[in-house]
């Protein structure tokens, strides 16, 4: 067995044995790991439009709201209660499954996106940036308003009651006994979490290594010279738009089915830039890099909770600790682009590493 079959191997049994530990400890550290997963996945279709197209995209959790609210109103009975014909076609409630669910989501997200890209084609740097960012907070104003006249969003007050993911039968909220061990609801959703996060980051692997990745990065390295070169940049926009959205709604529909309510105040500006922080953090357009930037910055917040209390407790209480805990947060992001600009993995620079002709030969310059 070769060196690079061991490894993956290791990796791969390192994160199926990882939840079977942590729950030792607490499933809160289980739940924490949940949701650095979702945030991997948001990471991953984030840097298809940031780290592949070059597209600055601040609106990236519009798309995230939109899967979370899809799949609240098909698996919860607030549709139901607000329209008594659709109560009459479905007498046992809208249990939707899995199989629909995820598709769907990817599907109605994507479109989002491409809605979103197609009015911004001829934008670039900071006047995309805006755009995206107004974008995200019209969807977060429609989600917190949409209760008048007909309560379709339930307003601030969210949604919940939302049904658990079944898989094969078998909802994720209750637990598993295997009789030598116990599979907590936290550690279900892990493992499903896990399989999306490996088929995403496939997905990810043969875009950008396809026609349709190289594309994306030469729109990213010079657009009038993609054109020139006869990429129809239009078409490979709105592709990147509405590929990094289906990720998004994806992410969302199994945040919703994860928390069992979503509401307005999930889905801030702060989640975006969030997001965003965590692609440049880990390193554009390379996925160890968007993966590792990820889970650092979705476990970060919770392991400075053991540092923010203490130091308040210096303080006497004069220090609030939510906020210290973000301020250290903030301080760490700034040493650690300070110490590494291009992210903490990024991708190799192609030729720099390639030897340099020997003098006399040919191809030295004259």
């Amino acid at each position: 067995m070769s060196r690079f079959t061991s490894r993956h191997l290791l990796w791969a049994l390192g994160l199926l044995l990882l939840p079977l530990l942590l729950q030792q400890i607490g499933n809160g550290w289980v739940r924490i790991a949940d949701v650095a997963l979702l945030y991997v996945l948001l990471a991953l279709g984030l840097n298809i439009v940031v780290g592949y197209a070059g597209l600055l995209d601040l609106g990236y959790v519009a798309f995230f709201a939109v899967g979370a609210y899809m799949f609240a109103l098909l698996a919860s009975p607030h549709l139901l209660e607000t329209f008594p014909a659709l109560a009459a076609l479905f007498p046992t409630g809208m249990h939707t499954p899995l199989w629909v669910v995820i598709p769907l989501g990817a599907l109605l997200a994507g479109l989002m996106g491409a809605l979103l890209g197609a009015p911004t084609l001829k934008l670039r740097g900071d006047y995309l940036a805006i755009v995206t960012l107004g974008f995200g907070e019209i969807i977060r104003v429609f989600m917190n308003n949409l209760d008048q006249p007909v309560n379709l969003t339930n307003g601030p007050k969210g949604l919940g009651q939302i049904d658990a993911v079944t898989v094969f039968g078998h909802p994720l909220s209750r637990k598993i006994d295997l009789g030598w061990i116990e599979l907590p609801s936290v550690t279900l959703y892990y493992y499903l979490f896990l399989a999306l996060v490996l088929v995403s980051v496939l997905i990810c692997h043969r875009l950008e290594n396809s026609r349709i990745g190289r594309a994306w990065m030469a729109i990213r390295e010079d657009e009038v010279a993609a054109k020139a070169m006869g990429i129809h940049t239009r078409n490979m926009k709105l592709l990147a738009f509405g590929m990094g959205a289906s990720f998004g709604g994806v992410s969302g529909c199994m945040f919703a089915a994860f928390q069992g309510f979503v509401s307005p105040e999930s889905f801030s500006l702060m989640e975006s830039v969030m997001i965003v922080a965590m692609v440049v953090l880990g390193g554009l357009g390379h996925l160890p890099g968007v993966i590792l930037g990820a889970v650092l910055l979705a476990a970060l917040p919770e392991v400075l909770r053991y540092v923010a209390g203490p130091l308040q407790a210096m303080t006497d209480g004069r220090l609030d600790a939510a906020i210290l805990r973000q301020l250290l947060i903030a301080l760490a992001m700034i040493g650690i682009m300070l110490w590494r600009p291009r992210g903490l993995w990024p991708a190799p620079e192609h030729g720099k590493n390639l030897p340099a002709p020997a003098a006399g030969s040919r191809s030295a310059a004259p």
